[in-house]
């Protein structure tokens, strides 16, 4: 396991799919899954969208991370 992985949980980030990207607080890793909370949807040409709930996000889906400075939980 990577040490950013590690230190990345409970702070703010953002999750890159190929087609999206969810911002919001890494809680957990379970395994192949991310889980987030306090989520918003970025998409391309629209407003990002609050999401009610956790997101579950498999890994083998994630293009890349991005932790954000100063982004704790």
């Amino acid at each position: 396991m990577f040490a950013w992985r590690r230190t990345a949980v409970r702070k703010r980030v953002v999750v890159n799919l190929a087609d999206k990207a969810f911002s919001g607080i890494l809680w957990a890793k379970r395994g192949p899954l991310l889980v987030l909370r306090d989520v918003e949807l970025l998409e391309a040409g629209r407003a990002p969208q609050q999401v009610d709930g956790e997101i579950v996000i498999e890994r083998a889906k994630v293009e890349f991370t991005q932790v954000l400075a100063g982004g704790g939980g």
